[in-house]
């Protein structure tokens, strides 16, 4: 509950404001482009929301808060289902991000075959009884160590199969099923997981009927330049690994949507996607 005592004095003078314990993961910025801007190096409600959409929009980024810094006062009733928030066809936002994460993304997606999730929120009970109605999860698909959060208790939940790479195999004692090498690999029916060394050594993206791209913290959309972006700021295994990783991503997948853990998603025409892609590598060359 956010809390109104350490309300920012930044936020917009209005009834929905972020607190002081922030610690600017960034998450609401992205799903609340309209609403919340980043003042010194925290989230704060930039505009208030105006109408009943908008005020639905404020309600989500505040269920998907990690530290739940986001709030309103005077308070009212928070609208029940929230999340799981359909992004396209059978791809989910899961909202209720973990610190532990740094309030990083997590997606599920139906497929016929045992449905995915795509690094894992918080394990809540606002996610459990939606997740069983829409049949479980198959398999946790886990893009990279710091993005584990609560793995390991969805995977107990419903008996699922959970893949890591082998060089982040250390962060998800829970995995059932290993990655290897560098080379692309077929995991499930249209399933293939990419590595992508670079923001951490075992970093994987998993691209889904060549349309969906997971790609935590490799790959995202950078809302204020409207291209594709990778973050060198926290590359912690190297950034020279990562622009070949990128060059390599760019050789085996098609896709149309990017998907990240951390930073905004995107949609664009799959050449669109492959052109912005290569142009982000030749940058990244320029600046190794």
């Amino acid at each position: 509950m956010a809390r109104i005592d350490q309300r920012d004095p930044r936020n917009a003078e209005g009834a929905w404001f972020v607190d002081t314990r922030c610690i600017d993961c960034g998450t609401c910025r992205d799903l609340v482009p309209e609403l919340f801007a980043e003042v010194n190096g925290q989230s704060v409600v930039a505009v208030q929301p105006a109408r009943a959409d908008a005020e639905h929009q404020a309600w989500l980024a505040a269920e998907a808060c990690p530290t739940q810094s986001i709030g309103r006062s005077p308070r009212t009733p928070r609208p029940r289902g929230l999340f799981p928030l359909n992004v396209e066809g059978p791809v989910f936002d899961l909202g209720h991000t973990s610190e532990a994460s740094f309030g990083a993304t997590s997606y599920l997606v139906l497929r016929p075959e045992g449905n995915l999730m795509v690094d894992a929120p918080r394990f809540t009970r606002a996610l459990t009884a939606p997740l069983d109605a829409m049949g479980g999860v198959a398999q946790v698909l886990l893009t990279h160590r710091d993005d584990v959060a609560d793995a390991a208790r969805w995977a107990g939940r419903y008996g699922s199969r959970v893949w890591i790479h082998e060089a982040d195999r250390r962060a998800a004692p829970c995995a059932t099923d290993l990655l290897r090498g560098e080379e692309p690999a077929a995991i499930a029916p249209g399933v293939i997981a990419v590595p992508l060394p670079g923001h951490t050594k075992g970093s994987v993206a998993f691209a889904v009927d060549g349309t969906w791209l997971f790609t935590g913290d490799s790959l995202a959309w950078d809302q204020r330049r409207h291209d594709l972006t990778a973050f060198r700021g926290v590359c912690w295994y190297s950034w020279e690994e990562q622009t070949r990783s990128l060059a390599r991503l760019a050789e085996a997948t098609t896709f149309s949507w990017v998907l990240p853990g951390h930073g905004a998603r995107v949609q664009l025409d799959a050449e669109d996607a492959h052109r912005r892609l290569l142009g982000l590598v030749e940058r990244m060359r320029a600046t190794a």
